[in-house]
């Protein structure tokens, strides 16, 4: 196969065969990945890039065609009409319309010389003979300031014995080519696979959340939740933590942190978030809200603007994306500094472990940044604990009192069904909300939180081990 890839600048007309249903519908499930992978924070902006293989059972594997996505695209605006289709020597057969001015002439993925060398890669329990707590090594490359330029080293690191078989046990005969990279699916010589309690490796489905259940000595299925989605505030960390020290130091710091770093890209775009706030708040009559001098007022009165409205905000308890992603930079100085620690429940650790164990995603939705979230739960009193976690969503995906936004978590989690997904909240106008979008729903109650109005109508809880 070719390791180069012949990509023109212009738009290329699809021909017949680029149009069958396979190919549409495997543009659509990439445009979905792409904008799945942005929610879950796994690329940002036009970051990375994704490759899929077309299944089209008319024709021979050899000679599937490959669907790839454009270069300079943002991921969460990706759609299915901004794929590339690319044949299996690397020629381009078909891509999306050029938009004309402003926008760029459309372009294939800077990754694509990489994807026509690789094949056969899996999810590690999807080759034969691996499972769940087996290790397969990758070797690692040295990384370059262009895509294309790692195709020598990615061959190189390809030869035997580092894990990866060109020809022979970890390729098929029709995959078999001096030119293509496979991962060696043979049987690894592990010990003993390690098994969560109660439940046996093979005994999983592809999502690893089906237990086994013990009764009268064989063996049983039962169904379980496939996904857990938690809140922060109030369910896994006291309200105390959040009201008493984060949000204190976040207004603390305001001037300082915006003052040091006002010049730059990422200041500047918390600042343009915030102007559009408080624009809007203007209009809308918000109290405490007063007008941000323009950009090329001095510098002191700017943010002297900024940090009025940023306290008027955090005194309101504002759930909206500019103060979120500002405290959650803010936030990133303290913890980085060793200022901040992050305070969970004890049960919730236990809790973790054991739903990772199970093989239960677990996943936040906070109103706080996913910055600030990773933040919170990589530097907790117990240690990291991201490493339980499969990804955070915050107020860009929807206002937490509001069904639409869970109805959206549950079609980018990819599960059968909205109650596969079980909600954790300490809000009942949240637990609403999510119980409206079909999710199943339990209220955390803590030492702390507010009481619960009467005939809530709600399941509660005092600890996630009840669960």
């Amino acid at each position: 196969m070719a390791s180069t890839l012949s990509v023109l600048p212009t738009t290329i007309s699809p021909r017949p065969f680029t149009e069958t249903k396979p190919i549409k519908d495997t543009k659509a499930l990439a445009s979905d990945l792409c904008r799945h992978f942005y929610s879950l924070g796994w690329v940002s902006g036009t970051g990375g890039s994704l490759s899929i293989k077309v299944h089209d059972e008319s024709i021979p594997k050899p000679q599937q065609l490959i669907v790839m996505a454009p270069s300079g695209v943002q991921k969460e605006r990706m759609v299915a009409e901004d794929m590339y289709v690319v044949s299996p020597n690397g020629s381009v057969l078909s891509g999306p319309k050029f938009k004309g001015y402003p926008h760029k002439p459309p372009k294939c993925s800077d990754c694509a010389p990489l994807f026509m060398k690789i094949s056969h890669m899996e999810m590690i329990k999807g080759i034969q003979g691996h499972g769940y707590y087996d290790e397969l090594v990758v070797p690692i490359i040295e990384n370059r300031a262009h895509e294309f330029e790692l195709t020598e080293s990615l061959t190189e690191a390809g030869q035997p014995p580092l894990g990866l078989d060109r020809v022979g046990s970890g390729c098929s005969e029709e995959y078999s080519s001096p030119d293509r990279i496979c991962l060696d699916w043979s049987t690894p010589s592990h010990g003993s696979l390690r098994y969560a309690k109660g439940v046996r490796e093979n005994d999983r489905n592809m999502y690893g959340v089906v237990k086994a259940v013990l009764e009268n000595g064989n063996g049983t299925l039962e169904p379980v939740l496939r996904c857990i989605v938690l809140d922060i505030e109030g369910t896994t960390t006291p309200i105390s933590f959040v009201t008493d020290v984060l949000f204190p130091y976040a207004r603390d710091n305001v001037s300082k942190h915006l003052t040091e770093t006002y010049d730059s890209k990422e200041t500047k775009d918390d600042i343009k978030l915030l102007r559009a706030q408080v624009d809007y708040d203007l209009k809308q009559g918000v109290p405490g809200a007063i007008p941000i001098p323009p950009d090329d007022a001095e510098k002191e009165k700017v943010i002297a603007a900024l940090v009025a409205n940023v306290e008027s905000m955090i005194r309101a308890d504002r759930k909206v994306t500019a103060l979120k992603e500002l405290q959650g930079h803010i936030w990133r100085t303290g913890f980085q500094g060793n200022e901040l620690e992050a305070v969970v429940f004890d049960d919730v650790v236990e809790a973790l472990k054991t739903w990772h164990a199970s093989g239960i995603k677990v996943y936040i939705y906070s109103s706080g940044s996913r910055e600030a979230q990773r933040l919170i739960f990589g530097n907790t009193n117990f240690g990291d604990l991201r490493k339980y976690l499969c990804g955070f969503f915050d107020t860009t995906i929807g206002n937490k009192r509001e069904a639409r936004s869970y109805f959206e978590i549950s079609q980018s989690l990819g599960v059968d069904k909205p109650s596969d997904i079980l909600f954790l909240t300490d809000v009942v106008p949240e637990a609403a909300a999510a119980k409206a979008a079909g999710l199943k729903v339990i209220i955390s109650i803590r030492q702390g939180n507010a009481p619960l109005p009467e005939n809530h109508g709600f399941k509660t809880i005092n600890s996630f081990l009840e669960i």
